[in-house]
Order: C-alpha cells, then sequence, then structure tokens
C-alpha cells in the first residue's frame, strides 16, 4: 500500500497552497517527485540543492549534469537501505560526524578568508551550517562504511597482478612520482615549570566556577578550549576506549556522575578537564576542556641546541643516527623503527596500502620536506622546528635522507605494491558496481519520464 501511494506520488506534482480567493490556474509548482527509489522520494529541490553544492565546490560532473546527479543520488539511497539492513548505520558516531563537518567548514573559511567572509557569502551564520549539514555528512559516512563492508574481502592474488600488468599497454603503465625515506630524531622543547602551574590554575579555576553554578561547562569549552571539540561545547560523542590516549581513556571512563568535573588530566596533548554526559554499553559521551602549555623561545633554542650538538657527535662517528633515534628521539611513533617515518593514509582500505616508509614529496609534513628537498642520500639535516601534527605540539627534529627514488613508469619487481593497488582498486570498483546493478534489479524504481533518455552509468532504472 506504501509503494502504491509512492507511486501515486510520484505522477503528481507538489503545489503550493493557493489562498481561498485563487483559482487552479493561479497555482504554481514549487516542487515535484522525480525519482522513486524502494521507499525514497527524490525530488526535484534535491538535485537543484545538488546541482548548488556542486558549483560552489567547483565539482565538474562526467556527463549530462541532469542524469548524474539523479543517478548518484539514486545509488546513495541504495547504499542508506542496505547500510539500515546491516546496521551499519549503527557505527557511525557523533565526533566523526562533527570532525566531518568542522573539516568542510575550514576548507570554507580558507577559500573565502575568515568566518565573517563565509557566513556574508553563505547568508547564514557558521552554527546554521552546521545543523544543515549534519544529515548530508552522516549519510555520507554511512555510505562509505556500507562501501567498505562491500569490498573488504576482494584481494588479489600476486599472479593476478602480475597478468594484469602484462596485459597493460606501455602507456597505460601508471608513472611513480619521486619518493624518498626519512628518519627523524625528535626532541621536545622543556615547558617551564610556571607554565604547566599556570595551565593548571587556569583549569581549577574552570572547576570551581562550574561547580559554584555561575557557568555551565560547555560554554567554558566553547571559550578556552584549544581542541576542535570547542564548537560543540567540548563535546566528544559516543566514543570508545581504544579511540583515546589512555591517560584520558582512564579517567573519562571511570567518571560516574555528570554534575562532577574530574581531576585535571596530562596527556601528549596537553592539560583536560573532563565531565561525564552519558554513557551506552562500552562507549561513553563525554566534553572536555584542553589547554595547551606554551613554550618560550628560549626552550627551543636550548633544543636546537642540544639537536646540534647530537649530530655533531653522529657525523664524528661516537654513535649513529639509528641509535639516536632509537635512544635519545622523544618521537614514539618512530623509537622502534630507528626513526624511520612510517606514511600511514588517513582512511586505509583494508588490504590496500596500509602503511610504507616511503612518502611523495607533498605527503610529507612541509617543514621536513623543505629539509631533505635538496639533501643527498645519508646527508642529515640542520635541526629545525615543527609542529607534530598528531598532537599540535612543538618539536624540534633533525633529519636524515635514507633513500630516494627518482620518478618513473611502474616496474612490477619493485613497484609490486602500486600494481597490486591498482588492481585492487579496479576489482573494487567492479564489486561496488555490480552490488548497485543486482541491486537495483531487486528494488522498486519509478523515475519521470524525463529522465528516460538518460545515458545513465547503471542499467536497469529503466523498466
Amino acid at each position: 500500500m506504501k509503494r502504491l501511494y509512492i507511486a501515486l506520488l510520484a505522477c503528481l506534482p507538489l503545489l503550493a497552497a493557493a489562498a481561498p480567493e485563487d483559482n487552479d490556474s493561479t497555482r504554481s509548482v514549487i516542487d515535484e517527485v522525480v525519482w522513486i527509489v524502494g521507499d525514497e522520494a527524490i525530488l526535484k529541490s534535491d538535485i537543484e540543492a545538488e546541482r548548488l553544492h556542486a558549483a560552489q565546490e567547483g565539482v565538474k560532473w562526467p556527463g549530462d549534469p541532469d542524469c548524474v546527479i539523479p543517478e548518484q543520488i539514486a545509488v546513495q539511497k541504495l547504499f542508506l537501505h542496505q547500510a539500515v539492513i546491516d546496521s551499519v548505520d549503527q557505527d557511525i558516531s557523533e565526533a566523526e560526524i562533527s570532525q566531518s563537518i568542522e573539516a568542510q567548514i575550514d576548507r570554507w573559511i580558507e577559500m573565502v578568508g575568515s568566518r565573517e567572509k563565509l557566513e556574508e557569502y553563505k547568508k547564514e551564520s557558521v552554527e546554521k551550517m552546521r545543523n544543515s549539514l549534519r544529515d548530508d555528512f552522516r549519510n555520507q559516512l554511512i555510505v562509505e562504511k556500507m562501501q567498505q563492508k562491500l569490498i573488504r574481502n576482494v584481494k588479489v592474488s600476486p599472479a593476478e597482478v602480475r597478468r594484469f600488468f602484462k596485459s597493460m599497454p606501455e602507456d597505460s603503465i601508471p608513472f611513480v612520482p619521486t619518493e624518498v625515506e626519512v628518519q627523524i630524531v625528535a626532541q621536545t622543547p622543556r615547558i617551564e615549570i610556571e607554565e604547566i602551574n599556570r595551565i593548571k590554575d587556569q583549569l581549577r579555576e574552570y572547576t570551581d566556577r562550574i561547580n559554584r553554578g555561575e557557568t555551565s561547562f560547555a560554554t567554558l569549552a566553547r571559550l578556552y578550549s584549544q581542541d576542535g571539540s570547542a564548537r560543540n561545547g567540548g563535546e566528544l560523542g559516543y566514543t570508545g576506549r581504544g579511540r583515546w590516549v589512555p591517560e584520558f581513556a582512564n579517567v573519562a571512563f571511570n567518571l560516574t556522575d555528570p554534575t562532577k568535573v574530574s581531576k585535571i588530566v596530562e596527556t601528549e596533548f596537553g592539560y583536560h578537564i573532563i565531565q561525564l554526559i552519558d554513557k551506552r554499553g562500552d562507549r561513553v559521551n563525554c566534553r572536555h576542556i584542553l589547554l595547551k602549555p606554551e613554550v618560550s623561545e628560549e626552550a627551543v633554542n636550548a633544543c636546537l641546541a642540544r639537536l646540534d650538538s647530537i649530530s655533531a657527535d653522529i657525523k664524528e662517528g661516537k654513535f649513529t643516527f639509528e641509535d639516536a633515534a632509537t635512544y635519545i628521539s622523544d618521537d614514539t611513533d618512530t623509537r622502534s623503527s630507528q626513526g624511520l617515518m612510517a606514511n600511514k593514509p588517513q582512511k586505509p582500505q583494508a588490504g590496500m596500502g596500509m602503511s610504507t616508509s616511503k612518502f611523495r614529496m607533498q605527503d610529507l609534513p612541509p617543514e621536513i620536506a623543505m629539509a631533505v628537498d635538496t639533501m643527498e642520500v645519508g646527508q642529515i639535516s640542520q635541526p629545525f622546528k615543527m609542529v607534530n601534527t598528531k598532537n599540535g605540539r612543538t618539536v624540534c627534529v633533525i633529519a636524515k635522507l635514507k633513500s630516494r627514488t627518482e620518478g618513473h613508469r611502474a616496474r612490477i619487481t619493485e613497484d609490486f605494491e602500486v600494481m597490486r593497488d591498482m588492481v585492487l582498486s579496479k576489482r573494487r570498483e567492479e564489486t561496488i558496481h555490480n552490488w548497485v546493478v543486482n541491486k537495483i534489479k531487486d528494488t522498486y524504481v519509478r523515475l519521470n519520464d524525463r529522465y528516460k533518455d538518460c545515458d545513465f552509468e547503471y542499467q536497469g532504472w529503466i523498466k
């Protein structure tokens, strides 16, 4: 019965309600159902909104936008429908959604120059933008997780990779850009005890103000926290223990009273106070305020001088760079690998380039890329300071260029991972494409006659 109603709805435009004195001829079409996918309707306004968004983002469509846009929306609805059936939508945390939204808003601010200019351009407040983006970004994350589930068991054998490579025309073989391997020794500038006490006193003051009822934790987080969650009043969303550093998780998961504020917690990111919001099974939702101690110029200079001395000792043969990276460096991510940096993709896919020691220059932190760009293999850089992208703290570094591989056409013996990832990507695209085609066959679809001459990517929409 529901499908019959939707099918009838698809044949009718949505009309603006006419005033009593108006005749039917004065009514105007304000929207229209143009596609039905399962129990979901796609409105003409949905398509126009996507077209406008794409224009603002500079997106170029691979074909006629009047056909490509509604098809992409329809495909998304197939994934969303299956995600509900498989409970994949339950795996999306509020923290993930907020992080994606903030990244988008930050990109917009960078494009236009400031928050004020963005609000002027969009004709709405940033807070309103966040609210309007939430559903779209939640759906986007659900679709990504659904696709990852569909392809997680797709694998390719070495024999398949070799066959694929041999069948490729030479001019189609991918070009591998120049790649480098870099080792580092990092030292963290010492923070004066006075600065640490200043931070702790500030956090104690916040706790006292909250306990006296003068203000709320969320308000102080918005005003003073130096974490990205400040925009959400410090709220982190329902999160499992493994997603936080141990020092933070141990305190957050032991909180029981939402009216209380935790003791001060020190982590690699700085100093925190935490307030419980709610617990659901093995997940906790809490808010926090993070303050980061400031490093003095004197401390930075002293740290650079220490590294300069270490570099001199290495060059004199007193110990090796690898020894310094293992026993002297403060960088926990590289100590166990003799200082060798690991290139970890932000969104790794199972079985596909999870981690490698090779970096393209644009994938290195900019300070390190600048230091090693003109170095010879085996050379050690001058000490320099940089910001640790993991925790946002200032560190001082010396870098050694371990290897450099100049750009070249991929070779199966030397670039097997590149070729494997290429074949694996192709297999995954085929898996998702075939899933969509089969899903269309099993799904009720109805579309407006104006789309029946479209050259769609997927067959089966027109039944």
